[in-house]
């Protein structure tokens, strides 16, 4: 990514909520960082469960059995809350992890590294971790690498480029603008906006983007180094997104709409033309793809960047963003850096960059993009002045927790602007 020193990323501290309970029937004892006879199986997790991913993946292990003789490499895709809020904290905590599984940046790879849980890669695979340049920057502490993100790009609106000519809308620039597509859409006869509120994350992204286009790059920073939320522009985010819900965006039902999964989901109604846009990350083609009848990214479907507020103090060009990376436990045989390396070489980079399910962080594999929305969106990355983290990521489990669950209570008409700010300095203050 030729523009990585013009891009600021924000890395804070993640907000993976770290659910309770026990990891039935998912050990990496079931074949993991072990032994087997003469050779090692390498137990691997990760978050492909639908589209080309899958498919990807077992490829890349197979390629990778068949060049390294004796080992076995075991991998295995969960759906992503599990994973993230379940599976790898509980592996974790029981000393039980896989060798190669997905790290988030921020605070959750902090508690992890804090926790002796993650193997530090720089000395092992070095040239890998100079390979995607600046984007390495969240999985590090103190300087160390403990992850590689795989892919890294920003949040904007998927949408039907047909529906939106149907019904004679253009690309807002404004989120004035984008108001009026949405009267626009539902004259037309379209749903104007899916959102997977059911699963609470993609509706706290539309108060993070009030947010973020309304707060100063200033204020933004003071609240993950300080949690300083006294600025007012806090609450207006939650005012603005209040006063969006009123013009009545979304489908029905949209507050038990799940995100990602199904055809009823938010990206499902986008996928079979049911809904004209998403707010959602970059990996979104992808998912669309595998939830349409043929398994095919749409030849409708556009991507447009997140509109700034007119007159706000927030940078108009600022995105939201983040990324996927892989890291190794700390007890991983060797053999899981190398599995790493592989699975970061231009040669594989470039096929997850021709599968159209994310933004590679190889630069020379991003000439493999093929689908022109993640040209677009890595065009948008390139813009960017800067790219804050996800904020719940950026705030930590704690404050992110709480800053989520009043978001989804404004949604739901039970919570007020001034509970959510509420909510997330009375977290702050148990930290």
């Amino acid at each position: 990514m030729n523009t990585r020193s013009r891009m600021r990323v924000f890395a804070g501290i993640a907000a993976a909520g770290i659910a309770a309970g026990a990891l039935a029937g998912c050990s990496a004892g079931d074949g993991g960082g072990g032994e087997d006879g003469d050779g090692v199986t390498l137990t691997w997790w990760h978050n492909a469960t639908s589209g080309p991913m899958p498919a990807v993946w077992e490829e890349v292990a197979a390629e990778f059995e068949e060049a390294h003789p004796g080992v076995t490499v075991e991998q295995t895709g969960y759906q992503n809350e599990e994973l993230q809020r379940t599976l790898i904290p509980n592996a974790l905590a029981a000393g039980d992890p896989p060798d190669l599984f997905q790290v988030w940046p921020g605070g959750e790879l902090r508690g992890q590294v804090e926790n002796g849980y993650l193997m530090p890669l720089d000395d092992v695979i070095g040239d890998t971790v100079e390979s995607v340049g600046a984007t390495v920057n969240p999985w590090q502490v103190d300087g160390v690498t403990y992850g590689i993100p795989f892919t890294f790009g920003v949040e904007g609106f998927w949408y039907n480029t047909e529906q939106f000519a149907d019904a004679g809308a253009e690309v807002p620039t404004t989120f004035d603008e984008l108001v009026e597509v949405v009267g626009a859409l539902r004259e037309a006869g379209s749903t104007p906006i899916a959102v997977g509120a059911g699963d609470g994350w993609p509706a706290a992204h539309w108060w993070y983007q009030f947010a973020l286009k309304s707060c100063s790059p200033e204020t933004l920073a003071a609240a993950e180094t300080e949690f300083d939320f006294t600025d007012p522009c806090w609450v207006e985010a939650g005012e603005q997104l209040q006063d969006f819900l009123g013009v009545e965006p979304f489908q029905d039902g949209f507050l038990g709409t799940p995100a990602q999964q199904g055809a009823g989901s938010s990206a499902g109604l986008v996928a079979n033309g049911q809904a004209s846009m998403e707010l959602m990350g970059h990996w979104n083609a992808g998912v669309i793809g595998g939830l349409t009848p043929d398994q095919e990214v749409p030849a409708f479907l556009g991507w447009f960047p997140v509109p700034g507020i007119a007159g706000a103090d927030g940078d108009p060009t600022a995105a939201l963003g983040g990324g996927d990376g892989f890291g190794c436990s700390a007890d991983a045989p060797p053999e899981c850096a190398e599995l790493l390396a592989y699975i970061m070489s231009e040669d594989v980079q470039k096929k997850f960059a021709a599968s159209g399910s994310g933004i590679p962080t190889v630069p020379a594999a991003q000439s493999s993009l093929e689908d022109p929305n993640l040209k677009m969106v890595a065009d948008g990355l390139a813009a960017a002045s800067f790219v804050q983290l996800w904020f719940d990521t950026a705030f930590g489990t704690t404050v992110g927790n709480a800053m989520n669950e009043g978001i989804v209570n404004l949604f739901a008409g039970t919570g007020t602007p001034e509970e959510i700010v509420q909510r997330m300095q009375d977290a702050a203050a148990t930290l």
